[in-house]
Formats: C-alpha cells, sequence, structure tokens
C-alpha cells in the first residue's frame, strides 16, 4: 500500500465511520478497487483510533462528567449530581459486556477479507436506516436502563460485520428501544469508545506485520485523512440524527450493496 493509497482509505475512514454506511465495509470494497489485497485487520483499527479521537473531542463535556462520577464514587465522595452519569457508565460497561461477547464469536471469521458478504451486509445496513425514521424513541439518559443497553450492545456486536454500520445500527436499535433521538447518537458514540480500544487490544499482536506492509509514512497520512474527516462527518450525523434523515443513506446503499454482490470477488 503506498502513501496516496492509505491517504484515500484514511478519507473513506474518516467520513464513513459516523455517516452510517459502515466504515469497515468501505474499507473492504476500497480495498478491493484500488488491489491492494489482504493486509492485517490492525490497519483498519489504526484509523478507527482516528475517529476514536474525534469522540473523545465531540462529547468532552460527557465524558468528562462521567469520569469525574466515577472518580469520586471510587473515593467515597459522590454528590447527588453523580447519580445519572454513573448509571450511564454502568449501561455502557452492560453494553460493552455484551458486544464483546458477540464481537469474538465473528471476529474469527476474518469477514473483512469477503467482499461479497460485506456487500450484503450493505443492504442488512440500508433496512436499519430505511425503518429507523419510524421509530418513535422519547427516553432520555435518566429512564435509560439495563434493557436498553442490552439492546444496542448485542447490535453493535453484529456491527463487527464489515457492512453493517456501527452507527447506523446502533442508533436505530436505541430509538426502537424507546431511546429518544438525540440521546440515541449520543449513547451511540459513547459506546463506540470502549468497543474502538478492545478492537485495538486484540489486533495488537498484528503491528509488526502491519509494519511489513504499510510505512510509517503511508500510515500516518492516512490516521490525520481519517481525523480531519471525521471531524467533518460527525457534525453533519448530529445534525441528520436530530432531523431523522439517517433514511436517505439508504438510497446509496442499496444500490451499492447490489453492485457489490455482482461486481466483487
Amino acid at each position: 500500500m503506498n502513501f496516496w493509497q492509505s491517504i484515500l482509505l484514511g478519507i473513506v475512514q474518516g467520513i464513513s465511520e459516523f455517516i452510517p454506511i459502515s466504515s469497515s465495509g468501505h474499507l473492504v470494497v476500497m480495498r478491493a478497487v484500488l488491489g491492494i489485497g489482504e493486509i492485517p485487520l490492525v490497519y483498519d483499527v489504526v484509523l478507527h483510533i482516528a475517529t476514536l479521537i474525534v469522540v473523545i473531542v465531540f462529547f468532552r463535556e460527557r465524558i468528562m462528567r462521567m469520569i469525574v462520577a466515577l472518580l469520586r464514587w471510587c473515593g467515597r465522595r459522590s454528590r447527588p449530581e453523580d447519580a445519572r452519569e454513573l448509571k450511564l457508565t454502568v449501561l455502557v460497561i452492560l453494553a460493552t459486556m455484551v458486544t464483546v461477547a458477540i464481537a469474538l464469536v465473528i471476529r474469527p471469521l476474518e469477514l473483512h477479507n469477503a467482499p461479497r458478504i460485506t456487500a450484503g451486509a450493505f443492504l442488512v445496513t440500508a433496512t436499519f436506516l430505511a425503518v429507523a425514521h419510524l421509530a418513535k424513541g422519547r427516553v432520555g439518559f435518566d429512564g435509560i436502563g439495563g434493557r436498553h443497553a442490552l439492546v444496542v450492545g448485542a447490535v453493535q456486536g453484529l456491527a463487527v460485520i464489515p457492512g453493517i454500520s456501527r452507527s447506523g445500527s446502533t442508533i436505530t436499535a436505541a430509538l426502537y428501544s424507546g431511546i429518544s433521538r438525540e440521546e440515541a447518537g449520543e449513547f451511540s458514540f459513547l459506546l463506540s469508545i470502549p468497543a474502538i480500544l478492545g478492537a485495538l487490544v486484540l489486533e495488537m499482536r498484528h503491528l509488526g506485520e502491519l509494519g511489513e506492509m504499510v510505512s510509517p509514512l503511508a500510515m500516518a497520512g492516512g490516521f490525520l485523512a481519517s481525523l480531519v474527516f471525521g471531524f467533518l462527518s460527525l457534525s453533519l450525523l448530529v445534525r441528520l440524527i436530530q432531523g431523522g434523515k439517517l433514511w436517505v443513506f439508504s438510497f446509496y446503499l442499496v444500490p451499492l450493496g447490489i453492485w457489490g454482490l455482482f461486481a466483487l470477488t
């Protein structure tokens, strides 16, 4: 993989991580189109780290409140106003445990090397997005409970399959479990933090192999491209969630999925 190919993949990752069209699926398709061939999954994870930074910066106030509340609880100095943040932290942990259990079953299948399966999964994501606007969730963070966390965590685990958008599927699941639109988006991206960190830990053993296939300069270029375009796409997605417009991306994913089923090998 050369420098410009890595830049292009970084741009694709940054845009598609937040816009609900599956970043992992698009990386699979782009590698096939560019003729890059197989590279370690850890490359995708490194690009995801760039978009993880975007999430942390974008939701920094919420994340800081959660961390402060947790530290106070550990030090037995909790305040009444910490209750909601502590509850949210527990729910993120619960959802993450479900995600990990499902992901550990799916990940060994190495579906990131199966473009046709990815194409079929694009159609699954399109279905999620097409019905997302029908959901009438009204529950805010005060009303989110274990049931919501289990549902969203399970769907996030299935999103390990390339082509199933993590953001699109988890936001849709959150909406149908009763969570309001704004909180559904925020909860989805809070869940992405431990999910991406966990994926990095799982793939760390392949870092040496990655260094043999991708130069440090190309890796840095892809990382920075993912970071910049991630900020732009997350800002757009927040507005789309509030307006209930996620369904528009199904018009892109359906022809992409059908094309992939016949054109990719």
